[in-house]
Formats: structure tokens, sequence, C-alpha cells
């Protein structure tokens, strides 16, 4: 697979957001000591961290992959499978992670704009990222390439 494309935005809010929570969870068990529940969320909170930190776009010869984190959470697009692609902007309300909206599903780690790509069934889905015209022209020169 030759890689045409790949960008990796990082959340700083999001890491932010949830280093607190960590320390204030830690402080919180230094001060009135173990506890199961506390303990449950430290470990969820920082699993978080580590799966939704960034966001990866990669295109490569016939798909457009994301992929949050390491990896471990990822969706791939057939490029023959998508049939448009446009810049939106999201309100702050649709918030961050993987949500579904009214528009489809949405993957995004921070701010509010997007690509939006549809697939000839009909599907819509939303990819966050901090450089929405530079996505959607490689986008557009990746599907019109498969169409050919």
């Amino acid at each position: 697979m030759i890689k045409c494309y790949q960008h990796t935005q990082t959340g700083y809010l999001i890491i932010i957001a949830l280093a607190i929570g960590l320390l204030f969870i830690v402080y919180l068990m230094t001060v009135y000591g173990f506890n199961w529940i506390a303990f449950t969320v430290l470990i969820i909170l920082g699993v978080c961290l580590v799966l939704f930190a960034t966001l990866t776009v990669v295109i490569e010869e016939d798909v457009l992959e994301i992929r949050f984190g390491p990896g471990v959470i990822r969706k791939k697009f057939p490029l023959k499978d998508i049939e448009s692609c446009q810049v939106v902007k999201n309100p702050w309300y649709y918030g961050w992670g993987i949500r579904l909206t009214p528009h489809g599903w949405l993957y995004n780690v921070s701010g509010s704009y997007a690509v939006e790509i549809k697939m000839k069934t009909g599907k819509e889905y939303q990819i966050g990222t901090d450089i929405p015209n530079d996505l959607e022209k490689v986008i557009r020169q990746s599907i019109e390439g498969t169409a050919r």
C-alpha cells in the first residue's frame, strides 16, 4: 500500500481534562485511602487518555482509514465507496470522541471542523480535523483517482 496522506491531530483539551481527572482521583485516594470505585474510575480515565488523545487520518491507494490513539479503535472506508465529501462546522455540543449525530457518525478529538463523507450507500460520516480544507482536497483527489 502506498500512503498518499497522513495527518495526526492531538486533542490537547481531552488530554488536559483527563489528566486533571486522573490527578484528582489520585489525590482523593491519597487523602482518603484506597477505594475500588475511585480505582475503577482511574483505570477508565487512563484508558480513555491513551485511546482518545489523537486521531490519525491515513489515505492509502484504495482506502481512507482513521485511527484513535495507538490504533486499537479504527475505521476504514474504501475510497471506491465514497460518493462525495465536504467541510462542515459542527456545533460545540456535538463534542469529541465517537458520536452519533443527526449527520451520521462523528470521529473527533478536538475542534468543531470536520470533513463529512457521503458513502454511495447513503450513510454519512464526519472526520474531525484541524486542517479541514487539506483533508477535503486529498479525499476528493483520492476518490476521483479511484473512479478512473
